[in-house]
């Protein structure tokens, strides 16, 4: 396209600028997820299921039970989202029994580990069985070690081979448990049982070494805002496989005498329920009537760490709306879907595990139809893609009997991405629990494997014996002005692309006498020619002027260096010390929010969606009033328009504080103009005693 041409001016290679309106490769049309209708054999009324995204556009739903009708199932149904088609899976083997309130975990691609449920008869299972999705064969595999309590609305993870079983209800009475267990998934042996925190409807994952459990209801019988975690790293209980040598004898007994000392406290009346008598897996909707288990069983070993939020102008409201807690690139996703047809503060919120922040993706309005209520939620194993479950709250087609729509016979399909989360795989956080050196010459690096190493060679000058051969230059930082960008976005004269030619040839060296024109930033052409696809088509076209080994690149010096340094290293996050960075990258510092978002910029120049991803995320976390116009601008350039409506909404929560930064006044007209009419027709300033 236009914007990708160069040409050839002195003996320096020269790409073009910012990129043009009218010939972008992305468009700026808001991301809206689209409601897909499925056909064929929908699911009737499932309530206590489990619901499996396995790969290859399937999800795999299991159990429950209807309803309406109080009958419990051991059906295995198969969506096929790409034919929008139910369909009944004929199943062998050792078929387990009917079940609600079970777990069921994708395991080793292939196959969902289920355990524990209840059945028709209101008993509560504790048995694992193993569906291969490739052979619709279901197996029983022989468990040794004691069994734990059976269960139902527990929560369960896989992690390092470990099947992680955490509370849940039980009993006659059904009790709340607070234990964690696991299941040793290579000698299929159960660990002991450890108290934890009392939870049930609730989620849990593993990340950065601890168990973390959010939502669902505790002790009190109501839905709680609180995230517990158990920091298991260091505890040999935890990281190795089950041992029996150091039980106390007690511990030792069988499972129906280590409970006998367990005592049922009644809680209040009972809440609303169903006509079945029994309440939805979502955190929704009221629970049945129930105990809570006291006892006073060994604590887990490791740290165990709680927190409560009391007050968060982005914290999500537990009290309206229906709660899907799932895990993501180190967060913790809080969708609150409408749980009635009437206005309620819905949102796509993600809790930062790192930090405790809580932020706002995005608003209920722009995800959730409130015609619909959602009941399930499943996202692929990268944490890049969610499906919400549910159906119409209106009866679509009732043929005159009365009867009600399907129960899971709509699905609302959301790519995370588009909120600047990065999938569990590019995150910094996945990478960092990493539990060997990340570089072999560099171990204590924030950079990945060859990352490290090669960050040593960057912009060293070729007499240093670092192998460069190429020289970039950019525009000297302070004489890349806003406001000398034209109207329509596009650079201005003073910064087209003739006007950027060196005064005079660059030195053999690469230095030059323009007044405009960067220090030179001394890089490898196989690296670049590698990384980035642009300059690969330019290098294979063998155009006579890569024999001068030399380009300019007309944007800020800062952003041309940071960029060229991610070419390197596949990072622009902040090392976590300044002594790693003068160790290890002598040659450049991290990027700053203003090179990330220039950074923006030059990755929609270049179609390179790896790096606007990575620079979305970083730009949306760490959103601040000092640069909450410049990344408004930046994102309506390069067309990312969730970030620019998320930068825009920051700068109207803290207009007082933005308007008086450096970024606000250096915004170009057109740019200032449309931030300001942003504001609603009927807006107005509130300050002072008003406010208060």
């Amino acid at each position: 396209s236009a914007r990708l041409l160069s040409m050839s001016l002195g003996s320096t290679f020269v790409l073009s600028g910012s990129p043009q309106r009218g010939g972008r490769r992305r468009t700026g049309e808001p991301y809206m997820p689209k409601i897909i209708t499925t056909v064929g054999q929908r699911p009737a009324c499932l309530v206590n299921a489990s619901v499996t995204y396995v790969g290859n556009d399937l999800i795999y739903a299991f159990g429950g039970f209807d309803q309406y009708t109080d009958e419990v199932y051991n059906h295995v149904l198969k969506l096929n989202l790409a034919a929008k088609q139910w369909s009944l899976v004929d199943n062998y083997g050792d078929i387990p029994g009917v079940r609600m309130g079970h777990t069921s975990c994708l395991w080793q691609g292939d196959k969902l580990l289920v355990f524990g449920g209840e059945n028709e008869h209101r008993i509560h299972l504790s048995d694992v069985v193993i569906f291969d999705i490739k052979t619709a064969h279901w197996t029983q595999p022989d468990i040794n070690g004691p069994i734990p309590r059976g269960r139902a609305r527990h929560s369960a993870v896989i992690h390092d081979d470990k099947l992680f079983i955490c509370g849940g209800m039980s009993g006659s009475e059904n009790g709340v448990l607070d234990d964690i267990c696991f299941l040793d998934l290579k000698t299929w042996t159960w660990s002991r049982t450890w108290r934890f925190v009392p939870r049930y409807d609730h989620s849990s994952w593993v990340w950065g070494g601890k168990i973390w459990v959010s939502g669902g209801m505790g002790e009190e019988m109501e839905r709680t805002n609180e995230v517990w975690w158990l920091d298991f790293r260091g505890a040999p209980a935890f990281e190795g496989g089950p041992s029996y040598g150091s039980i106390a004898a007690d511990d030792a007994r069988p499972l129906n005498e280590q409970y006998q000392g367990w005592s049922y406290q009644a809680t209040g009346g009972a809440p609303a329920m169903g006509p079945s008598g029994y309440a939805s897996n979502t955190s929704a909707v009221q629970s049945n009537s129930a105990t809570q288990l006291q006892r006073s069983p060994p604590v887990a070993p490791g740290a165990i760490s709680s927190v409560k939020f009391i007050s968060s102008p982005n914290l999500p409201m537990q009290n309206v709306g229906s709660h899907f807690h799932v895990f993501s690139s180190g967060c913790m996703l809080d969708f609150v879907t409408p749980a009635t047809n009437m206005p309620l503060e819905t949102s796509l919120s993600a809790l930062d595990l790192d930090t405790l922040r809580w932020q706002k993706l995005a608003d209920g309005k722009d995800l959730f139809s409130p015609l619909y209520r959602w009941h399930y939620c499943c996202l692929d194993a990268d944490g890049t893609h969610a499906w919400l479950l549910g159906c119409p709250r209106e009866v679509r087609n009732n043929n005159g009997n009365g009867e009600a729509e399907e129960y899971l016979s709509d699905v609302l399909p959301i790519d995370l991405r588009k909120f600047g989360l990065l999938g569990n795989k590019m995150s910094q956080e996945a990478r960092l629990e990493q539990r060997i050196p990340l570089s072999d010459t560099n171990s204590s690096s924030h950079l990945s494997a060859i990352g490290a190493d090669l960050a040593r060679t960057f912009n060293q000058p070729p007499e240093t014996a670092s192998g460069t051969d190429f020289v970039v230059t950019a525009l000297r930082d302070d004489d890349y002005q806003l406001e000398e960008l034209s109207e329509d976005g596009s650079p201005a004269v003073s910064h087209s692309i003739s006007a950027n030619v060196p005064s005079a040839p660059p030195s053999a060296d690469g230095s030059t006498t323009s007044t405009n024109t960067s220090q030179p930033i001394h890089v490898h052409r196989l690296i670049l020619s590698a990384r980035w696809p642009h300059f690969a088509r330019l290098y294979n076209a063998q155009m006579s002027e890569f024999h001068t080994r030399r380009m300019h690149i007309p944007e800020p010096y800062p952003a041309v260096k940071a960029f060229l340094y991610y070419l390197y290293t596949d990072s622009i996050s902040t090392p976590h010390t300044a002594a790693a960075d003068v160790a290890f990258e002598p040659s450049a510092a991290s990027p700053t929010l203003e090179d990330v978002a220039n950074m923006l910029v030059m990755s929609n120049i270049y179609d390179m969606p790896r790096l606007r991803h990575l620079c979305v995320n970083r730009l949306v976390r760490d959103l601040d009033v000092q640069h909450a116009a410049l990344i408004f601008d930046r994102a309506s350039t390069a067309q990312e328009d969730w970030l620019k409506r998320r930068a825009a909404s920051f700068c109207m929560t803290h207009w007082g504080r933005v308007v008086r930064t450096s970024a606000f006044r250096n915004l170009k007209r057109s740019a200032m103009l449309e931030l300001c009419e942003g504001v609603d027709a009927e807006g107005r300033v509130v300050g002072g005693d008003e406010l208060e």
